[in-house]
């Protein structure tokens, strides 16, 4: 049987197998597809303007690495004008942050951007390995998206960034439509399907403050086993490993659920991306109807999904890895057929919930304010990570605390306040 020819020039053998359509493709017409779409994806959603400077929130993992490699080559084919540095944060995991750390200096240096670290120690006087050791790991995922988020948009405020990027993929969405819809959450559905979330600066006086920080995601629409197939054929140098302590995440339920639908309907994940976004322009206070501010209030178990790199309750049989491995080995097998696109284990069966079903919700416009205590944006009179900081200070000796109040007291005036309160590693390329 004669080798298939790529779809695209016809003239290549195809090697891919693409995920999102199966269609099939050699490596160039592959990577240059993938590309290309992420350009339209930020051309199409006007995400940046000549002159900015624009903070990749950078991981070490796949996407954060992807992300930062295919900005650097279409700002340079396409002449965006911008200027790219990375924007790091260590929660304080050993075995896991530290090493991935490594991964983000290496790639500092690989594409020639300045590298910004902030720590989660000395910004709220907690290390994630501390808040595990009090809270146990149900739950941990929360605190620890709650304070990331914060010292992104701290951090960024620091540095006079203004915009945010992150590596969130196609798969991270859809995955947080199908959490808010079994929740039943839809005001929360209709902030986290923007691409775009900001703060106008009318909700701080401070034109320095962290709660005027743009946010975007341009590898919205990008699918997660095509951002592995990326960076295995540019070979690129990123962390692979998972958390340790994100098994516990109720993402990985949606998660299992989505790559089941993918299994029998490839176009699955852009399907439910898509629903998420027309469901949310008919949810009150959605982003049409507050301006946008309503989108910035996402709540942190939201905004974690994926930024972090640790695939966050990503547990369906370490796919990825899986996924990872298989390329590899694709790499020393001869060169007949095309590479097999991997699946997901099936995720065990839950149980049946045979409570009653809850009582419908009312679904409310938000109004955005400032936290009382620390300053960051919020809808309530304190934000969640001055209230999880309080949960964990009453069993805190009182001699300890003062670091965390310190911070907090800091934060309030913007950027000079959080100078006090970062462990910052800077690398700065000549």
């Amino acid at each position: 049987m004669a080798p298939s020819l790529c779809a695209i020039c016809a003239t290549n053998r195809a090697l891919i197998l693409r995920p999102k359509d199966h269609s099939k493709l050699c490596k160039p017409c592959f990577v240059s597809v993938f590309e290309t779409e992420i350009h339209h994806t930020i051309t199409t959603n006007a995400l940046f303007h000549r002159g900015e400077v624009i903070a990749i929130g950078a991981s070490g993992g796949k996407d954060s690495t992807v992300l930062a490699s295919v900005l650097k080559t279409l700002n340079e084919r396409y002449d965006y004008g911008v200027e790219l540095i990375l924007l790091s944060i260590d929660e304080g995991i050993k075995g896991y942050r530290d090493d991935s750390l490594e991964t983000v200096k290496r790639n500092a240096l690989q594409y020639e951007m300045p590298l910004t670290i902030l720590g989660y120690d000395e910004l709220y006087g907690w290390t994630m390995d501390q808040v595990v050791e009090q809270v146990g790991k149900k739950g941990n995922c929360t605190y620890c998206g709650v304070f990331r988020r914060q010292a992104l948009d701290r951090g960024a405020a620091r540095l006079g960034v203004k915009h945010v990027v992150t590596g969130h993929n196609a798969d991270d969405v859809a995955e947080t439509v199908l959490m808010n819809l079994l929740r039943g959450d839809l005001p929360r559905l209709s902030r986290t399907t923007s691409i775009v979330t900001s703060t106008p600066s009318a909700v701080s006086s401070d034109p320095n403050s962290h709660t005027n920080i743009k946010r975007s995601k341009p590898l919205k629409y990008a699918y997660e086993k095509e951002i592995v197939l990326y960076a295995h054929h540019k070979n690129l140098d990123y962390f692979s490993t998972e958390c340790i302590y994100s098994p516990e995440a109720f993402r990985g339920s949606a998660r299992a659920l989505i790559k089941n639908l993918e299994r029998v309907r490839p176009s699955a994940i852009l399907d439910v991306v898509r629903s998420g976004e027309d469901m949310a322009k008919l949810v009150p206070g959605s982003d049409e109807g507050c301006g946008g501010v309503c989108a910035s209030a996402v709540a942190a178990a939201e905004e974690g999904e994926g930024g972090c790199g640790s695939s966050n309750g990503r547990t369906a049989g370490g796919e990825m890895a899986s996924m990872e491995m298989h390329l590899a080995q694709n790499d020393l097998a001869a060169e007949n057929g095309l590479e097999v696109e991997i699946t997901s284990v099936p995720a065990k069966k839950g149980k049946k919930n045979k409570g009653q079903p809850p009582a419908p919700r009312k679904t409310t416009k938000q109004v955005m304010g400032q936290c009382k205590k620390c300053g960051y944006l919020s809808s309530q009179d304190v934000c969640k990570a001055c209230v999880l900081l309080e949960g964990l200070n009453k069993n805190r000796p009182k001699h300890e605390i003062g670091v965390v109040d310190e911070a907090q007291e800091d934060s309030t005036s913007g950027v000079q306040g959080v100078t006090n309160g970062i462990n910052k590693v800077n690398i700065q390329v000549d």
